[in-house]
């Protein structure tokens, strides 16, 4: 495994960094499985909604830079190790950057607006993004086993 590694790359690190990747991309996995189908769901049968909304509002902008934080990390870690992973890893932080920046504060301004419509359709694209880079995951550590 180490002779087609290039002459900078080190064989001790390369042992030493494998296992973090995987515990990376698996903090990655269950992180945005755990708020997309446990704390958003919970938030709602807890609170009444408008308390609920809000408090999502807020935890929004921390989920999407957990997201692009852990998946670049990831990547860091897949690259001595798997190209392919490392792609994907640094496919769902660059990908996570305009939702956190854009697509967000767009929903936003759709909801303050009372615009429904464009909320659905706004929220709607912000679900299959998140549930993109949750299968994206999910394949990048079944192929692990």
């Amino acid at each position: 495994m180490c002779d087609e590694r290039p002459l900078f790359f080190d064989c001790k690190v390369s042992a030493m960094t494998h296992p973090f990747a995987v515990l990376v991309t698996a903090l990655l996995f269950g992180g945005m499985t755990l708020y997309s189908f446990g704390f958003a769901a919970f938030l709602f049968t807890a609170l009444p909604a408008p308390s609920a909304g809000a408090t999502l509002r807020r935890a929004f902008p921390w989920f999407y830079s957990f997201v692009v934080a852990t998946a670049a990390l990831a990547a860091l870690l897949w690259w001595a190790h798997d190209a392919a992973a490392a792609a994907v890893m640094a496919a769902v932080a660059l990908s996570t950057v305009p939702v956190r920046q854009g697509l967000m504060p767009a929903i936003n301004r759709a909801t303050d607006a009372g615009d429904r419509q464009r909320f659905k359709w706004l929220h709607g694209a912000s679900v299959v993004v998140t549930l993109g880079h949750i299968v994206a995951t999910g394949w990048l550590l079944v192929r692990l086993v």
